[in-house]
């Protein structure tokens, strides 16, 4: 059997599984390339990366396997794509730039309407594509990913119809705003919600103008690969959308380096954040950094019980946990402690791994991974005081998903507010439980942790949530609910979750640049 890792490197000290690792320019030990040389199941299909238009293969011959989670077995392989590659997909980009710049946002919208509907038209495939490569449940792919992906590229084809721009009246002159695309957009999306984060950066690079090499996770590839032979079935023009499928230290580093890619957006782990900030910041590119969370539900003895149970289990373990948005973070009000958490144990034991095609908890996103997440359990086990209230195993199911990456929803309960375990992000199905007195109190706990991405207030006290959300150290807070999503409200972090805002106009102005004109009108 033919190993995917692609955490190995730094693994231990990683606080969210990274999309790609780019510490030393050289493959780690561990990375597996398959050349044409090598023999591999003929059965097991080859996808290519889309480079100006046209399916091509790597050009040193070299792939990847992808693996299904569930199960361990081959998917598919893909591209091991190097700098090479990246240099063809960029001149592709950066050659078709002009003419796409040019063509105007009312056929660029048209466009992007078009691809909305050649997805709705496929979701069945996608969503089963998307729940083979990654493990979640084929419900949620369905439900969520690839509808998501729908309503981002509708979405940023009517902002673009409708965006504005300033104009500025002096006593002798008139000012106003146009906005121009950028270039080049390098776009590195991660594994967990592979179509749903691709289009979410793919729509209003494309809307504003600008042109765009992808580079999706090598765990996660297929839909990036629908991706583009949608795209091209819809009339995109050759070289405006282009995919390079690979390795992070290879095409990761490549695109971030190359001097013709004008702005970056990347979505991924802190660690591998900081190595994308520290290659493209030093040459001025735009940047925009979605990195890791440790968010928080707050959960007060006013609040209403039922919802607050069900919003609390989805917010912990919807997609495995693996959501840069999860509240695995759980502080309940002391007085209500012992009951809720009773009720908490409940709901959660509800959630069955098995199958994704049928069950409502899937796989996590390998082997690797899931040794990441057995790891922290572990160290959790081993300090004082510590009950494992629910999980805390590997799931034992029949052949063939007992050699998958399966793991029992698990809540943790008597760990210190500041151990590791709870301020660490280990993007998995694991949630700790903590008790507290007094608002004050609360708000010190919830602000310990180096992220600042999100988090949720479970009260029927709207004064009190106010005051609550104002003092959070956090970017995004949800009262009586949990990731409800508005496409036109800014998305970002603070604190070492990120870098810039996208969402709404916030992507239209990172995915453009302004210039103003002002026409003096001579003398009054």
């Amino acid at each position: 059997m033919i190993w995917l890792t692609t955490v190995a490197v730094e693994y231990q000290n990683i606080t969210h599984s990274p999309v790609f690792i780019m510490s030393n320019p050289s493959a780690p030990p561990s990375a597996v390339y398959i050349t044409e040389a090598d023999k591999y199941d003929a059965s097991v299909e080859r996808i290519s990366n889309f480079i100006n238009g046209r399916f091509v293969p790597p050009s040193d011959g070299s792939f990847l396997p992808n693996l299904n989670p569930a199960t361990n077995a081959p998917l598919c392989l893909i591209p091991a794509s190097k700098s090479a590659d990246v240099q063809e997909a960029v001149k592709a980009a950066r050659a078709a730039f002009p003419a796409w710049a040019e063509l105007g946002y009312e056929k660029r919208a048209a466009l992007l309407d078009a691809l909305a509907n050649a997805i709705e038209r496929d979701a069945e495939e996608m969503a089963s594509w998307e729940s083979e490569d990654s493990g979640k449940p084929l419900s949620l792919a369905r439900r969520i990913d690839v509808p998501r992906a729908v309503s981002n590229f509708r979405f940023f084809a009517g902002a673009v119809r409708h965006d504005e721009v300033g104009a500025h009246h002096m006593s002798d002159a008139l000012n106003y705003t146009v906005r121009h695309p950028v270039g080049v957009a390098g776009l590195i999306t991660p594994w967990n919600l592979p179509i749903y984060l691709l289009s979410w950066k793919v729509a209003p690079a494309l809307a504003m103008g600008n042109t765009v090499v992808a580079k999706p996770s090598e765990i996660t590839p297929r839909t990036a690969h629908k991706l583009a032979m949608l795209a091209k079935e819809v009339g995109i023009p050759d070289g405006v959308l282009n995919i390079v499928h690979g390795y992070g230290w290879d095409a990761g580093q490549a695109l971030c380096e190359h001097p013709d890619v004008n702005l970056i957006s990347f979505t991924g782990g802190t660690v591998t954040g900081r190595k994308v900030a520290a290659t493209a910041a030093p040459m001025f590119k735009k940047l925009s950094l979605e990195l890791g969370g440790k968010n928080a539900t707050v959960v007060f003895a006013d609040c209403d019980w039922e919802k607050t149970v069900a919003g609390t289990a989805r917010a912990a373990f919807t997609n495995q946990g693996q959501v840069c948005l999860a509240g695995s973070r759980i502080f309940i009000e002391e007085s209500i402690y012992d009951r809720f958490v009773e009720a908490l144990v409940k709901e959660v034991s509800k959630l069955q791994c098995g199958d994704p095609k049928s069950a409502d908890f899937g796989a996590v996103s390998s082997l690797q991974h899931l040794a990441k997440i057995e790891s922290y359990v572990e160290l959790a086990r081993n300090t004082e005081g510590v009950e494992i209230l629910c999980g805390g195993k590997r799931a034992a199911l029949p052949p063939p998903f007992d050699q998958g990456a399966f793991y029992i929803p698990t809540l943790i309960a008597g760990l210190p507010h500041d151990h590791r375990c709870s301020v660490e992000e280990i993007f998995g199905p694991v949630a700790t439980v903590h008790k507290f007195k007094h608002e004050s109190e609360v708000i010190d706990m919830i602000n310990v942790t180096r992220y600042g991405l999100a988090g949720s207030i479970w009260t029927e006290n709207l004064t009190r949530a106010h005051r609550v959300a104002k003092k959070w150290e956090t970017g995004m807070v949800w009262v009586n609910c949990w990731l409800h999503r508005d496409l036109r409200v800014p998305f970002g972090g603070i604190k070492e979750s990120g870098v810039g805002t996208e969402g709404g106009k916030h992507s239209l102005e990172f995915y453009s640049q302004y210039k103003n004109v002002c026409i003096h009108l001579g003398a009054q």
